[in-house]
């Protein structure tokens, strides 16, 4: 069975039999069974005559689960599944991602099943579900690409690069689960339809997160001992290139002579070096360009272009919600500027929208910019969770623009992000989200939130402490919006609280305004996440950045040494090197 499940998501076959992959839900379903139903050490062969692992797979096996976090669950599922040689941890982490891909499937029939027969759902919870199936989907992709990753590993690109890679791919399919089951977190009825999905969304996050550790600790030994052959080998070139980079988990490839991405087609560059950028879609709401709607100029963009496709967005206020999904790959929204091109809508909690579909503009396709546009939701603090951009494309640039609501205004769902010269205004929880992302040279803004709430500058998601995740504020300005500041006193500021388990969260470098309070971080609900988050700060300044009666917490750490404040700088924590020189923005790669 392994064999034909390989050769099912192969790269040749995968992309064109995906939708009959999935319509197999008896295949799925039976396989699902029989690794939820196995225990730990079942070397003898199953009842259905597969091949049992030979003495020397089950201890290559063993090995390999012992890095992760749930190893009786690694051991179980790959020594049950019959018919695999297992020489490596490559060759485990390979088995266990493929067994993953079915353990998706049958999630994904499930949410299909519950929209079609379950009786009574409300319109959140249909449009929960349908978020599901986005989430179930977009996972199946980051899985496929992860196993054709493996395939080339470690040899077609530079360990970091895969490093990077394979992490991101499979810290954004953890975070996918998690995303499914927070849009059933609101009513008891939404509870309930939580409950149905909750053993299958978990199953996936634990199987991610095994794969995860197994990936993390495979790329840590080869990276160590690539750099200790490098120190003995100056004669070759690339070794010397390699080890004259600070290591940096998340590069994204090579760079040719002139410092652009070798990735970066002839075309993209004479774009990105050009005084002016020429669109290939025009909107304007007065009917002066080739489209009056945002959105339709999207749906008209070519899909997995490997080239920039560029809409201008005229000066003018759209009154609509923007999905760029991820086969709009590519894609660059240019406005008129950040005051005058406004895309704006209201969707929120109180009105029946999950977070995740409550945003004014979603992005998804990888490789997305967007320059000089303010992105806004109207619905106001009293309308709880209101989104004005969500963000899931990696190697995604936002440069000159603002992000305008309340609760949860900036959704930093997952991948890799940068955003700089920004404004970012809100209230609760106003950047959020899993992603590796970066901010340079932004202004925060906290502004007057509705009566008895506080404001939380971050909520940062991270649930495995192996994702290579985290929020990263360097050389910003914290502060608030006139409204706030005649009346700061009455409504508690902070830097922010732990989302999830494993909340990561740095501000670094920048000048915070004596509306955070003296504690500087809150908590979530007493004391979760205390002893398990990662929260920074270094080399802050302004009114509010003394760390003298910061909170006690554990993980809580004022850096005082540079060496140490590097791994979250932009060259590093998000791989900048790589690709941050093709999205023509300004960008600072170190401290």
């Amino acid at each position: 069975m392994a064999s034909s499940i390989k050769e099912i998501f192969s790269k040749d076959n995968f992309s064109k039999n995906k939708k009959l992959v999935l319509l197999s839900a008896t295949v799925a379903l039976l396989l699902v069974t029989a690794i939820a139903g196995i225990t730990v050490g079942a070397s003898k062969a199953n009842e259905n005559g597969k091949r049992t692992l030979t003495p020397s797979s089950h201890a290559v096996l063993t090995s390999a689960c012992i890095s992760t976090r749930y190893p009786e669950l690694c051991i179980s599922t790959v020594a049950t599944s019959g018919g695999v040689e297992l020489t490596s941890q490559k060759d485990v982490i390979e088995a266990s991602l493929n067994l993953t891909k079915t353990v998706v499937e049958h999630n994904y029939f499930t949410v299909k099943k519950l929209i079609k027969k379950r009786k009574g759902l409300t319109p959140r919870e249909k449009t929960a579900l349908h978020d599901c199936l986005e989430t179930n989907d977009e996972t199946l992709d980051e899985l496929h690409e992860a196993v054709e990753d493996l395939h080339l590993y470690p040899n077609k690109k530079s360990l970091r690069e895969h490093a990077g890679d394979l992490k991101t791919l499979i810290s954004s399919a953890i975070t996918n689960q998690e995303t499914c089951l927070d849009g059933f977190s609101h009513d008891g009825a939404d509870k309930k339809v939580r409950k149905a999905l909750f053993k299958g969304q978990m199953h996936v996050e634990h199987m991610c997160s095994n794969a995860l550790a197994m990936i993390k600790n495979m790329t840590d030994t080869d990276i160590t001992n690539f750099e200790l052959k490098a120190k003995f080998t100056s004669n070759n070139r690339k070794l010397k290139e390699e080890t004259t980079v600070a290591v940096d988990m998340a590069s994204v490839g090579d760079l040719d002579a002139d410092g652009w991405p070798t990735w970066l087609s002839a075309g993209d560059r004479r774009l990105l070096q050009g005084s002016t950028v020429e669109a290939d879609a025009t909107v304007a709401a007065d009917g002066s360009g080739t489209f009056t709607t945002v959105a339709a100029a999207v749906a008209a963009a070519p899909e997995n272009s490997n080239k920039r496709y560029v809409i201008h967005i005229k000066a003018g206020v759209y009154r609509e919600n923007v999905d760029v999904a991820k086969k709009k790959k590519n894609i660059m929204f240019m406005g008129d500027g950040r005051t005058t091109t406004i895309i704006t809508a209201s969707r929120n909690a109180v009105d029946g929208w999950p977070t995740f579909s409550s945003a004014t503009v979603a992005v998804v396709g990888e490789r997305f910019l967007a320059r000089d546009i303010t992105f806004q939701n109207t619905a106001g603090p009293s309308k709880e969770q209101a989104v004005a951009l969500r963000v899931g494309s990696d190697f995604s640039a936002f440069y000159q623009c603002d992000m305008l609501a309340y609760q949860d205004t900036l959704y930093v769902h997952s991948n890799r992000q940068f955003f700089v010269n920004c404004l970012i205004v809100g209230t609760v929880d106003f950047i959020f989200g899993n992603a590796a992302v970066v901010l340079q040279d932004c202004d925060i803004h906290a502004r007057r939130p509705g009566p008895g709430q506080k404001n939380m500058v971050t909520a940062q998601g991270r649930t495995d402490p192996n994702q290579n995740t985290g929020i990263v504020i360097q050389n910003c300005r914290i502060g608030a919006t006139s409204d706030l500041l005649s009346v700061k006193s009455s409504f508690p500021t902070y830097l922010g609280r732990p989302w999830k388990e494993y909340s990561h969260t740095v501000i670094m470098q920048s000048d915070i305004s004596d509306v955070i309070r003296p504690e500087g971080w809150f908590e979530w609900s007493g004391t979760f996440a205390l002893n398990t988050l990662t929260y920074r700060e270094y080399a802050n300044t302004g009114a509010g950045a003394g760390t003298g009666d910061r909170v006690k917490w554990k993980d809580f750490k004022v850096i005082t040494d540079a060496a140490e404040a590097e791994p979250y700088t932009a060259g590093q924590f998000i791989g900048g090197g790589g690709w941050l020189a093709s999205t023509g923005f300004p960008f600072s790669l170190g401290l």
